[in-house]
């Protein structure tokens, strides 16, 4: 399953992330890079260790573990720290797929789940779509700054050249309560579904069986 989900961070936050990346330093985004996604890689990346992206990083992760959406689609039990990256005219980032695991300052973490979070508006920039092949082909994503696309970290997937402007996001993975993402996606339509009878109808009978059989899946499902 792959998500678009609007507007995942206050308009304020997203200001302050913005001024925060123009007055701080980037390095080659190949250092972060495994080792052959290192052959592909083209980007920069801001300096992790600054206390305002710190602290952002932080905050916005804070934002995204509150998103209702976010948390149906995820269902998060681990997040790496964020990462800011920046693409200027030729940069780009070839195919590949993401590494199955991650080191974070609490020890490895398998990726279940990686997300783009967009920080500039796309008619800022010319080109760096994000591009995932999946079984539908490939399908590019390009969207509003402080939206978000949250997709299998087993996808191929790659950003396209920028040609013109600046384009940066906020990137991270999601090790995900629930490993099968068929499984995710089931309780998602689940969780979605109850949550539209409880809005039309409140606490019916189909309310009450559906969210038992969600209970009781997550609770079969769930590797925590």
């Amino acid at each position: 399953m792959i998500l678009c989900i609007d507007q995942v961070i206050p308009t304020e936050l997203l200001r302050q992330t913005r001024a925060a990346l123009a007055d701080t330093d980037f390095h080659d985004g190949r250092e972060t890079a495994g080792w052959h996604a290192r052959t592909v890689k083209n980007n920069q990346q801001a300096n992790g260790h600054h206390p305002e992206i710190a602290r952002l990083r932080q905050a916005i992760t804070e934002e995204l573990n509150r998103h209702l959406l976010f948390r149906m689609a995820a269902r998060p039990k681990r997040m790496k720290p964020l990462m800011f990256s920046r693409y200027e005219p030729g940069m780009d980032y070839g195919n590949h797929v993401d590494d199955a695991i991650m080191p974070t300052p609490e020890g490895a973490m398998r990726t279940d789940l990686s997300f783009t979070l967009f920080l500039e508006e796309p008619e800022h920039y010319e080109g760096g779509e994000l591009l995932i092949d999946n079984t539908a082909g490939e399908q590019t994503y390009k969207l509003p700054a402080g939206a978000l696309v949250l997709y299998p970290s087993s996808t191929l997937h790659r950003v396209e050249p920028v040609t013109e402007g600046r384009r940066l996001a906020a990137v991270g993975w999601v090790q995900s309560q629930v490993r099968d993402p068929q499984q995710r996606e089931i309780l998602f339509d689940l969780d979605t579904t109850r949550r539209q009878i409880f809005e039309q109808s409140g606490k019916t009978r189909h309310f009450d069986l559906i969210s038992k059989s969600l209970t009781n899946l997550l609770r079969m499902w769930a590797d925590i």
